[in-house]
């Protein structure tokens, strides 16, 4: 006879014989009891209460694993956007650290450039203080901290590309975020960020959702924005810019390099190359000097277009 009993040891009916295990006894020595069977499994299982009970073989089956659980779900909770209103010229995206083979808005000739993004004008005042009024301010400064870089850089940069809104994506491109970095930079940018500091892991919104959570692109792009800086200082800019690194964060290294080392009466669109579906979308003509571009900039941000990069600057 074989009885499969869960979770217990097998007892015998009344006047029958127990079947005790030499693990059991020695349990029942060093504790003194027995875990009791319930009256329910005693009622559920009939032994016979014969003596022959004694001599039969029993199988006892333990369930493998622990037992199925109940996953709780939740619905996902609605996201709704607020969009800046004021001045739309400046661009959206990065060209990457040292990557410039993405682009936004349809532009696939490798510039790392977007067309025209959501930013807005500082109006005179600080980048810093626009950044700090959001609710992810604090966290955005953090950011730029881990990274080596001057949080008002980091602000300059959420007020150029989206007025520090947390923008989506449009219809012709991946830049997205308060930051408006596109897909290839910011998973490259994330991940050398938390190669610097790797307990940012436990804190950050993982994979490409990341962008959307502004405290976690700001790791990517102050990381973005240490890198330029870095790439002007090895390209004879001794401390960078928020003007000068604004090149490479708009146009891509290739061409960002180029305009930061040009003369204000250089011809811009002889060094961005761009299409001209996005010199049109930045309010970029065939007559634009650098200089006319960096007035923009200036006009946008004030005396922040000229705050160093890097924090240790």
């Amino acid at each position: 006879m074989s009885v499969i009993v869960w979770g217990s040891k097998p007892r015998g009916g009344a006047g029958g014989s127990k079947v005790v295990s030499p693990a059991c006894r020695n349990r029942k020595a060093r504790r003194g009891t027995h875990a009791p069977i319930t009256a329910a499994l005693m009622a559920a299982v009939a032994l016979p209460s014969s003596g022959a009970y004694a001599q039969s073989s029993l199988q006892v089956v333990v369930p493998s694993g622990l037992p199925v659980q109940v996953t709780p779900t939740y619905p996902e909770i609605g996201v709704t956007f607020s969009f800046p209103t004021g001045d739309t010229t400046s661009s959206g995206g990065a060209g990457g650290t040292g990557d410039t083979s993405g682009s936004t808005a349809g532009d696939t000739s490798g510039s790392g450039t977007s067309v025209a993004g959501a930013g807005g004008s500082d109006s005179g005042g600080s980048a810093y203080n626009t950044m700090m009024a959001q609710s992810w301010g604090t966290a955005a400064e953090n950011a730029a901290m881990a990274m080596g870089v001057n949080p008002t850089a980091l602000a300059a940069t959420c007020v150029m590309e989206s007025g520090c809104q947390n923008t989506p994506a449009g219809s012709t491109g991946s830049a997205s975020g308060a930051f408006q970095m596109i897909n290839s930079t910011y998973t490259a940018d994330i991940a050398a960020a938390v190669a610097i500091d790797p307990t940012i892991s436990d804190s950050i919104t993982p994979g490409l959702s990341g962008k959307m959570d502004p405290g976690t692109e700001a790791y990517a792009a102050a990381y973005e924005l240490m890198n330029d800086a870095q790439v002007l200082q090895n390209n004879g800019i001794a401390s960078p810019t928020v003007l000068d690194t604004r090149a490479i964060y708009q146009f891509g290294q290739a061409s960002g390099i180029l305009v930061a080392n040009a003369g204000p009466t250089d011809n811009l669109e002889a060094l961005v190359n761009l299409s001209p579906q996005n010199m049109a979308a930045n309010g970029i003509t065939s007559t634009t000097t650098v200089g006319q571009w960096q007035a923009t900039i200036a006009n946008k941000l004030g005396a922040t277009a000229n705050q160093v990069v890097l924090a240790a600057n």
